[in-house]
């Protein structure tokens, strides 16, 4: 396969009308992840529609607050002190989205840090459609062992200067992405397109007893029914403890969580997960952080015997979700 992937996207091949114009290939470093962090520095490659490099485009942000991990990221409060703040350089992001499909490793963590900065902002970002590199190196079967952002480089041979910087990050993803793009078209294989959904999370409608968080923003659980398209693998049945996720199983989530739950649904469905509204049989997995608060969906799992395992555990086994069984 990985002989085959290399002679087709090295081979002169017609283009698929359907692939898109142009790409802009994304990294933004922040302060966490959760849905009140911040973005730190942000860096846009932007290509044409077979993948060559036209600019590229990199700025730190003022968070005004902490700069959090550090120790991953580098950038320091006293860094970041003069930095511009995200509503400043809001419009020039904007002009390297705009009529672009956003590309990123993990694209729907990016895509949410940034639709949340642009909500911050009183704007919103001019994207309407994101590819994740994750969901694409699965289409092509490539033969990683796991899906980092190192394992994709070094399976394409590019080299990684400085982990972490949204810069150099962006720049390894851009080399990446090309041969997997060129290989996709050589292969007829649909790109694994999702739509970006204008930002339901913030909202401008006063809430009793709650107070405006940073930047005037509220937070808001109310948000729009969302139909999700149906999953496309059967399912495998209940996961099994210490084993990884398949792609088919259904999966539950109960509670709130540290990361928005549209984020990790986008992202369980994206991995080929059915995500379910609510427990049965049925269903593989229980995501909760807290088993004992005695919902609905808790008690349920326990009655039916459904493992249980909480957000960060769910975030890892994401990272290497099995390919549904052929038929």
């Amino acid at each position: 396969m990985l002989d085959d992937l290399t002679t087709a996207a090295s081979s002169p091949t017609a283009w698929p009308a359907a692939y898109p114009q142009g790409y802009a290939v994304v990294d933004v470093e922040t302060t966490g992840l959760a849905r009140d962090d911040r973005i730190i520095s942000a860096a846009v490659y932007r290509l044409d529609a077979r993948g060559e490099v036209e600019d590229h485009w990199y700025t730190v942000v003022n968070p005004e607050r902490d700069p959090g991990p550090v120790w991953i990221h580098g950038l320091t409060s006293e860094a970041l002190e003069g930095a511009p703040l995200f509503r400043d350089i809001a419009e020039e992001f904007a002009t390297r989205l705009e009529g672009r499909v956003l590309v990123a490793h993990n694209a729907v963590f990016d895509w949410q840090m940034i639709a949340r900065e642009y909500a911050r902002a009183r704007s919103e970002a001019p994207v309407r459609q994101r590819l994740c590199t994750i969901a694409l190196a699965k289409e092509l079967a490539l033969p990683l062992p796991n899906h980092k952002l190192e394992s994709l480089a070094a399976h394409f041979g590019v080299v990684q200067r400085r982990a972490h910087h949204a810069l150099d990050d962006a720049r390894v993803l851009a080399e990446a992405f090309r041969p997997s793009l060129r290989a996709a078209a050589a292969s007829g294989v649909r790109l694994p397109l999702h739509e970006c959904r204008p930002l339901t999370e913030w909202t401008d409608r006063p809430l009793i007893g709650r107070q405006p968080g940073p930047g005037g923003y509220r937070p808001s659980s109310w948000r729009p029914s969302r139909k999700r398209p149906p999953c496309p693998y059967p399912n495998p049945g209940r996961y099994e403890p210490g084993k990884r996720l398949k792609q088919g199983m259904r999966v539950a989530f109960s509670g709130d969580t540290s990361v928005e739950r549209e984020l990790l649904e986008d992202r369980a469905t994206e991995a080929g997960l059915h995500v379910a509204g609510s427990l049965s049989r049925l269903t593989s997995l229980l995501v909760t952080n807290d088993p004992e608060s005695g919902t609905s969906k808790v008690v349920k799992a326990r009655q039916y015997g459904t493992p249980i395992v909480d957000e960060a555990a769910f975030g890892q086994l994401l990272g290497d979700v099995e390919p549904a069984s052929e038929s």
